[in-house]
């Protein structure tokens, strides 16, 4: 399937003398996992140092155990302490909201209370409500849809959704989320049927990317959730997606890129690859976390990355 791009006219979006560069953010979903040890963080890491760590790289995350479990304030605000100020979170919905949608009701407010820190300092880049492949195109989802979307327009959040269905690529769709500000998640997924092409669809001030591999043989059948996310894309997929960001990113006021490849800390080293070729600035040092002496380039970092994802690869195996 071919590629879809649809963009906003100018006259829809506020106009931004920034540089490029600096309203783009790329990270990924996600920086606490076990089998980033030794790989990503160093071996004996802690799990409390990982996002200082991850910091180091990266302007953005998304959090995606909020998924799980709806986090309080208090630990909302613990995690955007190990962070400069101008780092960015994207923070996923519930499941009571996307998946278990009877429910949705009960989780708003908490929700809302615990991503408060972050609306405070600034540093909340939005909400994302990923869709399972079994929510489809109908009159009804899309009622569902706006009325998930509305409390956090009203509260002046922006929502981004994510679609793993192929029947909400239609224009009618784009339209109407335009209408109500709602942005579109672009995906790269494995071409398979009924799972959406690549796309560069932007619908609000807010352009979203996630890439989350194109591992067609795990992705219906895995041993484990990780497992479906194997997989380290080459310099030729980078290099299209990297040109799509920009074909966008000078009529956004922010585009999120975030790698969903994150077995064996696959995303870092795409993320980071991405990060290059987008010329992105090294970010702020995080608090508490002195600048090292001699830091390493990003061909070093994903160079060391690379072995020791092949190393652990090896290890597995035997």
């Amino acid at each position: 399937m071919g590629l879809l791009t649809r963009r906003l006219r100018g006259a829809d979006l506020p106009s931004y003398d920034a540089r490029v560069s600096e309203r783009v953010h790329v990270g990924t979903s996600g920086y606490s996992f076990p089998d980033w040890v030794g790989i990503v963080y160093p071996p004996g890491g802690r799990s409390r140092d990982f996002l200082r760590q991850y910091a180091r790289w990266f302007d953005s995350v998304e959090i995606n155990a909020s998924y799980y479990r709806i986090p309080s304030p208090r630990t909302i605000e613990a995690i955007r302490r190990k962070v400069p100020p101008d780092f960015r979170f994207t923070v996923k919905l519930p499941k009571e909201m996307t998946h278990q949608r009877d429910r949705a009701r009960a989780a708003l407010e908490p929700f809302l209370e615990g991503i408060a820190p972050l609306r405070e300092t600034g540093q909340l880049g939005g909400v994302l409500a990923q869709f399972p492949f079994s929510f489809k195109h109908t009159a009804e989802n899309m009622r569902y849809l706006e009325r998930a979307a509305n409390p956090f327009a009203k509260a002046g959040i922006p929502i981004n959704v994510e679609f793993r269905h192929r029947s909400w690529y239609e224009e009618e769709v784009f339209a109407r989320l335009r209408d109500l500000r709602i942005g579109f998640v672009n995906v790269d997924l494995p071409q398979l049927p009924n799972l959406p092409p690549p796309s560069n669809i932007v619908t609000s001030d807010v352009a979203y990317y996630r890439l989350h591999g194109r591992n067609a043989a795990t992705w219906w059948k895995h041993p484990t959730p990780s497992d479906r996310y194997d997989y380290l894309y080459d310099d030729a997929e980078l290099d299209a997606w990297a040109k799509r960001i920009e074909e966008v990113a000078g009529s956004a006021r922010t585009a999120f890129v975030f790698n969903n490849n994150c077995h064996l800390g696959q995303s870092v080293v795409n993320a980071l690859q991405l990060h290059q070729r987008l010329g992105l600035p090294r970010p702020s040092t995080p608090p508490g976390s002195p600048a090292p002496l001699l830091p390493l380039s990003t061909e070093e970092l994903v160079g060391a990355m690379r072995s020791r994802i092949v190393a652990a690869r090896r290890t597995l195996s035997v």
